[in-house]
């Protein structure tokens, strides 16, 4: 693993991604899975997390992207997430987003990045 000049680890940045529809889960397991995610994500010292839920494409209306969205704004409200980046704005010209880009540039070939895509998240923990 790289060592800084002080001799201390550094992490590679890479963004950890969860597929929170997978298998089709109801709002409240999908909800559930995104705690669970959160947490694990914390303890792995993971800066980023891209939270797939979709966008209900699939005729349901989106329930799992509009609870997921709902719960990461109060989690960001209450200091217990840096905030959030819907992937309608994941994109060079979305002002959060080049921030983050600028002090992580691997995430420039992120596949997602200005797609533009309303059935992901990008969460800064």
């Amino acid at each position: 693993m790289p060592r800084s000049r002080h001799g201390t680890f550094l992490l590679i940045h890479k963004i950890k991604t969860v597929n929170l529809k997978a298998d089709r889960p109801t709002v409240q397991a999908a909800l559930e899975r995104l705690d669970r995610e959160l947490s694990l994500a914390r303890e792995q010292a993971c800066g980023l997390l891209k939270v797939i839920h979709g966008y209900g494409s699939t005729g349901a209306g989106g329930d799992i992207r509009i609870a997921v969205q709902k719960r990461l704004k109060e989690l960001a409200s209450a200091g217990e997430i840096g905030g959030c980046i819907f992937g309608e704005n994941w994109s060079k010209a979305d002002d959060e987003t080049w921030r983050i880009l600028q002090g992580r540039a691997e995430l420039k070939d992120d596949p997602d990045l200005g797609r533009r895509n309303p059935g992901i998240t990008i969460v800064i923990l």
